[in-house]
Parts: structure tokens; C-alpha cells; sequence
């Protein structure tokens, strides 16, 4: 009897030494409850978006006779990207090299016959005025000489503003033509989109309030939301001044966004205001049956498992923090589960 007495002393001390060293773990590893000033974020989606689109038109008309590129092209500025040609305007070149042949003879016939009047003048053999009359007609032929070289260059001029040149480097988002259509001066060929992209965003007008320029966004992966974090972060480069049906657009400029396509939908955060929020380490939440919980030390310093609601995570001067939405208060002292 004696015997197993002291067994079961010793095994009560043991059962008391290993109790004491967990509550001494336990508060150790405590937190109190404090209300924390955050900023509130609202999820929204940005579309990718250029900053500069132009279209590339055509100078003159006539018909498409080649076309350099199509829809995602990449073009540099002054590129042709199309050629158009009327073919009118070789018709007019070749009247017009007739019309230099022939004035060229006469120009120098004439050029003749102004040297054989002047040694006639100066052998006294015929008068001034004659001399003068065809120095006159050798002026009327050097000038209409000149002027249907001009109008040549005219024509040539129209002929080389055929070619269709890219205004901006950039890729291209649409070509509304085919090679052999006709097309009118001024007509688009290609809407050429400036490689340099930013998000543009929609924001409800409850928000217009807290948005300006400089502050900061958070950018999902492509084709994935910002949850539980974003990957990449950019800035707000500029907000509209105007607010339609409801919604304030803003620009952000982020980096790395020469890979995605012009419209393309992004779910980003942005700051929308400051709140007071309840922040715990995430390793003191245990769910159990798909519910959270929390262990706090009671009135009587003993652990009670209470149920909680959480929210978003955060990060907190690079701690894994959590917010409690309910299930705590202020001062509640929580304990390692």
C-alpha cells in the first residue's frame, strides 16, 4: 500500500511540474488585444490600358498595293506599314517627261538661235530689237522648262506621300483594311498603340475622396485576385478631375506591362480610408469543424476557446497578422492554442 502511495505522489508531482511549465509557455506566448488604425483597401478591377493610341492615314488616295503589318505587329516610328498608288499619277509622270523633252528641245533651239543673233548684232547685220526678242523667247522657254520639271516633282511627291508611315513606335492594335482596297486621303490603315502602358481604374465616387496622386496600389497576378496578397505594386499617376455615372477614373503606372493585352481586366487594391481594426499574430487562430477560434485567458486564469470571425491578413512590420472582425475586445489576453 505504501508502495503505491509513493508511485502515485510521484505521478501527481510529475503531472504538477508538467502543468506548471505549460502555463509558464502559455504566458509567454500571450497577446493583448488593442484596437489598430489601418488603411482600408478596396478590391477593384483596372483594365490595361496605352497611353497613347494613333492611327496611321493615308496621305493620298489610290489603292493598297502592299500592307507590312497586322493586328499585334510591332512597329517602330517613320516605318512604311502600307503603299498606296494611284494609277493615275504614273500617267501624269509620263506627260508630264514628254512635256520636259520637248521643252528642252526648244529651249535649246531657241539657245541657238539667241547665239546666232547676237554675233548678227555685234556685225551691225541686225537691230536690237531682234536681239531682244529672242533673248525674250529663250526666258519663256528656260521657264516653262523649269515649271514642268516642278510640276514632275509635284507629282512624284504625291506618288512617295503613298507610303503609309507609322507615327510611333508601338504595337498594332487594328487594321481596319485589306491590300486592294481603295482609300480616301485621311483614311486609317492601322491604330498603332504607344508601348507604354498604364492601368486605368473605375473607382465608385465614395472613394474619389481618398484618392490622389502618388499613392501606392497592389497588383494581382495575371489572371489571378488579390488574395490572400498582391504580387507587384505600382503608383497612381493621375486622377480625372471629372466623376461619370458614379465612378472616378484614376491612372497607375506599373511596371512590366508590355505583355498584356490592350484591355485586358486586372483585379488591383487601393486605399480607400483608414479604420480602427483588431490585429492578432495568425498562429494564435486554430479552426476546428470549419470554425475559427481563439484561446483567451479567463477571469479565473483559465484558457477559454472562444469563436471569432476573421478578415483580411496583413503584414505588420513583418509579422503575419490577422483581423478579428468579432469574437474579442480590447484587453482580451490571448494565449498560444
Amino acid at each position: 500500500m505504501r508502495k503505491a502511495l509513493q508511485k502515485r505522489g510521484t505521478f501527481l508531482s510529475a503531472c504538477l511540474f508538467a502543468l506548471t511549465v505549460a502555463g509558464y509557455a502559455t504566458t509567454a506566448n500571450s497577446f493583448t488585444v488593442q484596437q489598430t488604425s489601418i488603411e482600408d483597401k478596396k478590391a477593384v478591377f483596372a483594365t490595361v490600358q496605352s497611353t497613347d493610341s494613333l492611327s496611321a492615314r493615308v496621305r493620298t488616295s489610290g489603292t493598297v498595293e502592299e500592307l507590312n503589318v497586322t493586328e499585334g505587329s510591332y512597329v517602330e516610328a517613320g516605318e512604311t506599314i502600307a503603299m498606296v498608288r494611284d494609277p493615275k499619277l504614273s500617267l501624269q509622270i509620263e506627260a508630264l517627261d514628254a512635256q520636259i523633252n520637248a521643252a528642252q528641245r526648244q529651249v535649246s533651239n531657241l539657245k541657238t538661235e539667241l547665239d546666232r543673233a547676237q554675233q548678227l548684232f555685234e556685225r551691225g547685220s541686225t537691230t536690237k530689237a531682234r536681239l531682244d526678242s529672242a533673248n525674250t523667247q529663250f526666258d519663256v522657254a528656260q521657264s516653262n522648262l523649269e515649271a514642268a520639271k516642278a510640276q514632275k516633282a509635284v507629282v512624284v511627291r504625291q506618288m512617295e506621300e503613298g507610303a503609309v508611315l507609322a507615327p510611333q513606335a508601338g504595337r498594332v492594335l487594328e487594321v481596319p483594311i485589306t491590300v486592294g482596297a481603295v482609300v480616301m486621303t485621311g483614311e486609317s490603315i492601322a491604330t498603332i498603340a504607344k508601348d507604354n502602358y498604364i492601368l486605368r481604374m473605375a473607382l465608385p465616387e465614395r472613394h474619389a475622396q481618398f484618392l490622389k496622386k502618388g499613392d501606392p496600389i497592389e497588383l494581382a497576378g495575371r489572371g489571378m485576385e488579390c488574395d490572400p496578397s498582391c504580387l507587384q505594386t505600382g503608383e497612381i499617376v493621375k486622377v480625372y478631375p471629372e466623376i461619370s455615372d458614379g465612378r472616378v477614373l484614376a491612372d497607375a503606372s506599373v511596371e512590366g506591362l508590355g505583355d498584356y493585352f490592350v484591355g485586358e481586366r486586372i483585379q488591383v487594391r487601393v486605399g480607400a480610408g483608414s479604420r480602427q481594426a483588431y490585429l492578432v499574430p495568425q498562429d494564435l487562430v486554430f479552426t476546428r469543424s470549419g470554425i475559427d477560434f481563439v484561446r483567451a485567458k479567463g477571469i479565473d486564469g483559465q484558457p477559454t476557446e472562444i469563436a471569432v470571425q476573421v478578415g483580411q491578413p496583413y503584414n505588420e512590420n513583418g509579422k503575419n497578422m490577422i483581423e478579428i472582425l468579432t469574437g474579442v475586445a480590447v484587453g482580451d489576453e490571448l494565449i498560444q492554442p
